[in-house]
């Protein structure tokens, strides 16, 4: 009977061609075949995996980081797409200061005082004056206000976008200068001040920028918001201390005080900016997404 069965198989092989043999009769337990073609030496299946990629053949590869974790550095200075604000501010201030530096001296000296926030222009044309005073940088581009001005406001606009930053920039330059001018108007009407107190050379975009410092510290964490809030105030007390200029270090206190009074508003433009945080589990919500768009 065996001798049959494998006269019958091999009559079967050669009809069929590539097809597994039939199972023997009479013995239990065959695996019948299911028209798999059988497998050569150095040959894999198709629907097998290759070696050295099956879930025993070692750790699954690390996931990409997240986006944003690592931001490169040209994030830190500002751009004409990314902060057009900061930029153009930028490019502004650098041109008023080559032309105060290389510019005809009696031009540049007659430009800075009709631009001089005192409280004499401050009464004769306020609007004029406290936007003028913002076009240039007291001490040049070499200043410490000068050179910090690009990495706040960039970095305050990233947050908050370009209209808001512009309106903490220029609302504590107003707010400081008013603060600290009206003063010297009601000292000198008491007589505790003399006249010449009413005409000074008052410009520059310190206030504006201890404002936005003030504002970033808000949208900062709490390991970054403390150290720079402590540096920054040391090193306006260091400066009021000294008594060189004590009106505009007064300012710049105050200019800083403002900053942080703004933080509730800030966290809300920069909330309505950003969107809701998405929920665990169900990230992929339509109503998610265009939350977050909005």
């Amino acid at each position: 009977m065996s001798g049959l069965a494998t006269t019958g198989g091999a009559q079967g092989d050669e009809a069929s061609g590539d097809r597994a043999p039939a199972p023997l009769p009479g013995v239990p337990r065959q695996r019948p075949a299911q028209g798999r073609r059988p497998v050569q030496e150095g040959q894999v299946r198709a629907d097998e995996p290759e070696p050295g990629t099956g879930p025993e053949s070692g750790p699954a590869p690390a996931p990409p980081r997240a986006r944003g974790r690592l931001r490169p550095a040209r994030r830190l200075l500002p751009t004409p797409t990314g902060t057009p604000f900061t930029f153009s501010y930028t490019v502004l201030l650098l041109a008023t200061s080559l032309f105060a530096e290389y510019g005809d001296p009696g031009l540049v000296s007659e430009l800075l005082r009709d631009s001089s926030t005192d409280v004499v222009h401050l009464m004769r044309a306020p609007l004029l004056v406290l936007v003028a005073s913002a076009l240039w940088s007291a001490g040049g581009l070499v200043s410490a206000y000068a050179l910090a001005f690009p990495f706040v406001l960039t970095a305050l606009e990233r947050r908050i976008g370009g209209l808001r930053t512009a309106a903490v920039f220029f609302g504590g330059h107003v707010l400081a200068t008013l603060a600290t001018e009206v003063p010297v108007a009601f000292s000198v009407a008491a007589g505790q001040l003399p006249e010449s107190s009413l005409q000074r050379l008052d410009y520059g975009i310190s206030f504006g920028v201890m404002t936005c410092i003030g504002a970033l510290a808000g949208m900062l964490p709490g390991w970054a918001r403390l150290p720079l809030l402590a540096g920054v105030g040391f090193l306006s007390l260091t400066d009021l201390l000294a008594y060189a200029d004590p009106m505009a270090n007064w300012g710049h206190l105050l200019s800083l005080a403002v900053g942080v009074a703004a933080w509730p508003v800030l966290r809300h433009w920069r909330a309505r900016r950003t969107g809701p945080p998405p929920l665990l589990g169900d990230l992929g919500h339509p109503a998610l997404r265009s939350a977050r768009t909005r």
